[in-house]
């Protein structure tokens, strides 16, 4: 990867984020979510991770049809969580530990319950007439194109009282703002401005390439006449057959994060944005590259499949060749995709710790800011629900080919002992099952090997090491079935191997090798010329 020189203002592109689910994350209040005193009280268990940046899903008001992604109010925190009192207060108590806070904002849409919605669909004169994307139908009444919904069939509800269609890509209550109307921009900078205020350090910019649709509304072609598809193909949803060109990644909305970075840049708060498209990877180098728009994005490259060798082979370079002078985040786990030791079916259930543990250490090897999702530290499998204990819309529409992200979504197991593993004193949200139980914080805290103390003692450890956490090139050596080998560029450089396999290998000593580190929990040892790895296991070498 590129070189990018550093400065004093670079402290994020080392840092390491957190993700925090407030609906699943601890619960004061006894009630069925968690809140935002439940994120305070365990800022020690935060801090003790060694993380750098804590980032929150959404707590605003919302009627809940996409778990708080529907926001209703920008500009206060939903009854459920809190008050804005408690947020200050977390706010507070996460820099007295030198954590910084970032959370998320849904700019894209807002639910249909927002007063900005109400106003503009009650007729086609009022103030904020224009402040969604409202459309005629064609002249047999059907909508004005073929755009898609994210969560299935047609992106477009029609509304009696304005006698037009709007524009929803995602849920039917989730209609989206119009990013072409000036007056929509001010307002969203005015909600971004509110939260620095309150003394946020960043931003999670939800669906960030969504923004702005092309004025025409023009219909998207057929996804087989932009790339080659197989003859059979046939997904499961049906927006993957289509290439989205007008109703994502317009010109403008670059414009719009410029303007967005302007005002973030005068209080030193950081912008990551979640970019998910056909040309992911172009957009991240667009939105990351020159310094005026986004800090750093992360794609779902490495979010939908399972992590092996060869994949994060060609995954890199993808993201590599469109990077330019930009900065990825790297993420294998978050609320909207199967956690990631339960995506690679052919490792052994005795090793799903091992595994968990490798794939820590290689996202915290990798040039870019790491993302880790809470449950991780744990490693909490995905959790296997039935319909009826279901909450995710995608899940209820497209069961059982599709069973939603609530798998991902259970609420963690605090305590095994006590019910509903101490997470609330009644039914949580989402059910609490075995398999997350046996990994719960409180078998884990005091056990040396457990994964949640390998989590904190690597992670310190990565912060002794420069060529892990700095800026310099990351090169490919070796990437077959069962072994990847990198170079970390650095003063020293670092090579590293990451042994996929439910077998021994060996890395062949290299001239410029001058020792392996004893990096935590390293099981690696050297053999005249190589070094032998345990099954799911790593081992880091310094070199010249």
């Amino acid at each position: 990867m590129k070189k990018v020189s550093s400065t004093s203002t670079d402290w994020w592109r080392s840092a390491l984020i957190y993700q925090i689910y407030p609906l699943s994350f601890y619960s004061t209040h006894g009630g069925a979510i968690g809140d935002l005193d439940g994120i305070t009280e365990k800022m020690d268990y935060l801090a003790n991770l060694g993380i750098d940046i804590i980032w929150i899903s959404p707590f605003f008001p919302s009627p809940m049809k996409d778990a708080g992604y529907d926001v209703s109010n920008y500009c206060d925190v939903d009854t459920r969580f809190g008050t804005l009192d408690n947020f200050d207060k977390l706010v507070k108590a996460a820099h007295k530990r030198d954590l910084k806070v970032m959370i998320d904002q849904v700019y894209n849409h807002t639910s249909n319950l927002h007063p900005w919605f109400a106003e503009s669909s009650a007729n086609r004169t009022n103030p904020r007439a224009d402040w969604y994307v409202w459309a005629n139908p064609k002249p047999d009444g059907t909508p004005p194109n073929n755009w898609l919904s994210v969560f299935g069939g047609p992106a477009w509800t029609w509304h009696s009282s304005r006698r037009q269609y709007y524009l929803h890509q995602f849920v039917k209550e989730q209609p989206d703002l119009n990013f072409n109307f000036p007056p929509v921009q001010d307002a969203i900078l005015d909600v971004a401005a509110f939260w620095i205020e309150r003394g946020v350090d960043g931003f999670r910019l939800d669906t960030v390439n969504r923004y702005v649709q092309h004025p025409d509304l023009p219909d998207n072609p057929p996804l087989s006449t932009v790339i080659e598809v197989e003859e059979d193909w046939q997904p499961v949803e049906p927006i993957h057959m289509q290439y989205e060109r007008y109703n994502q990644a317009q010109p403008s909305n670059l414009d719009f994060l410029r303007r967005l970075r302007t005002l973030c840049d005068t209080s030193g708060v950081i912008l990551l944005g979640e970019i998910g498209a056909v040309n992911q990877e172009e957009l991240l180098g667009a939105y990351t590259s020159s310094g005026d728009a986004l800090h750093t994005g992360y794609t779902f490259n490495l979010l939908r499949s399972a992590i092996h060798p060869q994949f994060v082979q060609q995954q890199l370079a993808l993201i590599d060749n469109h990077l330019s002078d930009g900065w990825p985040c790297w993420a294998f786990s978050n609320h909207d995709v199967m956690r990631a030791i339960s995506r690679h079916s052919g490792v052994p259930e005795s090793q799903r710790d091992s595994y968990a543990r490798l794939l820590l250490t290689l996202l915290l090897s990798l040039r870019g800011t790491p993302c880790l999702y809470q449950g991780e530290e744990l490693a909490l499998p995905e959790s296997q629900l039935e319909y009826d204990e279901l909450d995710d819309p995608v899940g209820l529409a497209m069961w059982p080919e599709i069973k939603g992200r609530d798998g991902c979504r259970t609420p963690l197991p605090w305590d095994s002992t006590k019910p509903y593993c101490g997470f609330s004193s009644q039914r949580p949200w989402l059910p609490i099952k075995k398999p997350q139980q046996e990994r719960a914080v409180n078998l884990q805290e005091h056990d040396p090997h457990s994964t949640l103390n390998f989590f904190r003692v690597f992670i310190k450890w990565r912060k002794s090491q420069p060529a892990l956490c700095g800026l310099g090139a990351l090169t490919i050596t070796q990437a077959d079935d069962r072994l990847l080998v990198i170079n970390r560029q650095g003063s020293p450089s670092i090579r590293a191997g990451y042994n996929f396999s439910a077998h021994h290998v060996s890395i062949a000593v290299a001239h410029s090798d001058k020792k392996m580190l004893d990096s935590p929990l390293c099981q690696a040892r050297q053999e005249g010329q190589n070094y032998i790895l345990p099954p799911y296991s790593s081992v880091f070498i310094e070199c010249q």
